[in-house]
C-alpha cells in the first residue's frame, strides 16, 4: 500500500491530538489524549515529561486502530511553546517539565537586564525581556536549584522531548526551539552568548533543523508502544502558534492570521528579520522567513470570566447564553454606549511588555447593561488587535486582510467589528486544528508530496467559508474611538502601577 496520509501530532497544554491528513488537506481520523496541569506553588505551572510522551502514545495508538500504519508517510510535531524539561546522562527526568504559562522567574527579569541587557536579549532572540521565554526559568534554575541545574545532560521543549521519544535522538525544529527565547534568529541557531549566561552548552541541547527536514525515524520500540510502523518517517515541525499560521496559509501577500482562542493571537510572514517592542519574532514553519507575532493573553477567556463573574450565569446550566449576549451586544450601538475596555486581565505582551497591567473598563454608569458591557469586552479585544496590527505593519509587511480562527471566529459580530475597525477584510476560516493542520503541512513536504511548505499550505489549507468587508460609516466611527483607546493606557500605565503596588505592601 503506497501511503496516502501524513499525521499532525499536535502536543498542546492540555491535550495531544494525532491528527491523520490526506494531500488536499482532509481529516481523515483522529486520536486524543488529554495532559494534567500541575500547579504546585503560585505561579509555578506544570507537567511531567512522561506525560508528554504518554499522551503521544495513546493519541497514535487511537489512531493507528482507525487507520493503517501503512497508509501514513510521514509526521511531524506541532508542540506547546516555552515549555521545557531537564534529563540526566540516563535521560530520566530531573523535575517536572515548566509550562509556559510558569511565572516563577518573574523576581529574575531584573538580573538578566544586568547580565545581558534587555535590548540584546531581544536583538539576538527576537523576544523582548519577558517571563515566558524558558531563558529566564534557566536562569531561575541556575539561581535557585543549582545542584539539579549542574546535573543537567540534555534540556528540550516539548517538541524535542516527543521526537526523542519517537525516534531515540535528540533532534528538534527551529520552529518549536526558538520560542524558548535561547537562539539566535538571525543565524537561526543556538545563540552561545544567551546559553553561557545561564550556565548552558550547545551539547546539552537538541541539534537543529528546519521545518519539512527529516529529523529521524520511528524506532521499534515506539512503533511498539503506539502502532506505528517503524521507519515512519519523523519531519521537523514547529510551536503550535507558527503551525497555525502554516494552517492558515499565512504565505499569501498581505495575509495576517487571527486566532481568536482563549487569547488572540496574530501574526504574518516576511523573509526578513526584524525585532520590535509591537510584536515577537518567530521562526516561520517554512524553508525560510519569520512570523511577527502578536499575542494578547486575554480573548474568549475575558468574554467567559464576565459571564461567570459578572452576569453571574452557569454556563453549563444555560448553554445558550452566548448566543443571547451576542444578540443583545448586536444591539447595543458603536462605542457600547460610551463604555470603553482595556483587555489587559492577564498583563500585557505586545507592545507594552508589562506583567502588573491590569484591565480597566472606563465610562460604566447606571445606563448600561449586559449587552453593552459584552459589546465593549469584544470591542476593547478588537481595539487592540487593530492597533497591534498598525504597529506590526510599520515595520514588517503591507497587511490587507485577516484569516480568523479559533472560538471567537464563530461569532459574526466579532469578525465584522474587526473588520469595520481595521480597514481590512475578515476571512472566516473553518479550519479547527490549524496548529495540526500546519505540521502536516510540513510532513507533506518532508514526505515528498511537494517542494516546499508553502505549496503544501495552499494545497492543503481551507478556503474561507464567509468574508466580511468593512463598512464606511462604520469604519469612521471606530477611527474616531481607536484615536481614544490609543491613548488610554499610556495616560493611565503609571497610575495602574502604583495600584498594583498596593497589593504587594
Amino acid at each position: 500500500m503506497k501511503p496516502d496520509l501524513v499525521i499532525g501530532l499536535d502536543s498542546s497544554t492540555t491535550a495531544t491530538k494525532a491528527i491523520a491528513w490526506d494531500r488536499r488537506g482532509r481529516a481523515v481520523a483522529e486520536g486524543r489524549a488529554a495532559i494534567a496541569i500541575g500547579n504546585p506553588k503560585p505561579g509555578w505551572y506544570e507537567q511531567e515529561a512522561s506525560d508528554w510522551t504518554g499522551a503521544a502514545a495513546k493519541a497514535l495508538r487511537q489512531l493507528t486502530k482507525k487507520i493503517s500504519a501503512d497508509r501514513i508517510a510521514a509526521i511531524a510535531i506541532s508542540s506547546q511553546r516555552e515549555s521545557f524539561a531537564q534529563f540526566d546522562r540516563n535521560e530520566k527526568a530531573l523535575r517536572p517539565g515548566t509550562l509556559w504559562l510558569d511565572e516563577r522567574a518573574t523576581s529574575i527579569l531584573p538580573d538578566m537586564e544586568m547580565k545581558l541587557g534587555a535590548e540584546t536579549i531581544h536583538r539576538i532572540s527576537g523576544k523582548p525581556l519577558d517571563v515566558i521565554a524558558c531563558l529566564m526559568r534557566c536562569c531561575w534554575f541556575q539561581k535557585n536549584m543549582p545542584a539539579m541545574w549542574k546535573r543537567v545532560h540534555k534540556t528540550a521543549e516539548v517538541h524535542g522531548v516527543v521526537a526523542h521519544f519517537l525516534t531515540g535522538e535528540w533532534n528538534s525544529s527551529t520552529g518549536s526551539a526558538d520560542p524558548m527565547g535561547m537562539l539566535d534568529m538571525a543565524k537561526m541557531q543556538w545563540s552561545e552568548k544567551l546559553l553561557s549566561s545561564v550556565g548552558l552548552k550547545e551539547e546539552q541541547l537538541p541539534k537543529l533543523s528546519r521545518p519539512g527536514e527529516i529529523i529521524g525515524e520511528v524506532t521499534s520500540n515506539a512503533a511498539k508502544i503506539t502502532g506505528l510502523k517503524a521507519g515512519t518517517l519523523i519531519v521537523a515541525g514547529g510551536g503550535d502558534g507558527q503551525c497555525a499560521g502554516t494552517g492558515t496559509n499565512v504565505f499569501v501577500k498581505g495575509r495576517a492570521y487571527v486566532n481568536l482562542g482563549t487569547a488572540v493571537v496574530s501574526g504574518n510572514y516576511g523573509k526578513n528579520y526584524a525585532h520590535n517592542r509591537a510584536f515577537r519574532t518567530m521562526s516561520a514553519i517554512a524553508e525560510d522567513g519569520y512570523i511577527y507575532e502578536t499575542c494578547l493573553r486575554s480573548g474568549t477567556f475575558l468574554l467567559n470570566w464576565a459571564v461567570e463573574n459578572l452576569f453571574r450565569v452557569d454556563t453549563r446550566s444555560n448553554p445558550k447564553i452566548f448566543e443571547q449576549l451576542e444578540k443583545a451586544a448586536t444591539q447595543s450601538p458603536i462605542g457600547a454606549k460610551g463604555l470603553m475596555l482595556v483587555p489587559y486581565w492577564s498583563g500585557v505582551m505586545t507592545p507594552y511588555w508589562d506583567t502588573s497591567a491590569r484591565g480597566v473598563i472606563a465610562g460604566i454608569g447606571p445606563s448600561h447593561n449586559r449587552g453593552d458591557i459584552y459589546r465593549a469586552i469584544i470591542e476593547g479585544l478588537t481595539m487592540e488587535q487593530v492597533v497591534a496590527t498598525q504597529k506590526v505593519e510599520a515595520v514588517t509587511e503591507t497587511i490587507d486582510h485577516y484569516v480568523a480562527i479559533g472560538g471567537g471566529a464563530k461569532s459574526d459580530l466579532w469578525c465584522q467589528i474587526l473588520a469595520d475597525a481595521s480597514s481590512r477584510d475578515v476571512k472566516r476560516l473553518e479550519t479547527v486544528e490549524a496548529s495540526s493542520l500546519g505540521a502536516a503541512c510540513a510532513a507533506a513536504k518532508g514526505a515528498d508530496w511537494f517542494k516546499t511548505i508553502p505549496e503544501a499550505a495552499a494545497k492543503m489549507t481551507g478556503k474561507p467559508s464567509k468574508t466580511f468587508h468593512p463598512r464606511t460609516k462604520q469604519n469612521k466611527k471606530y477611527g474616531q474611538i481607536l484615536d481614544v483607546y490609543r491613548d488610554l493606557w499610556p495616560t493611565i500605565s503609571q497610575w495602574n502601577k502604583k495600584l498594583q503596588s498596593l497589593q504587594t505592601t
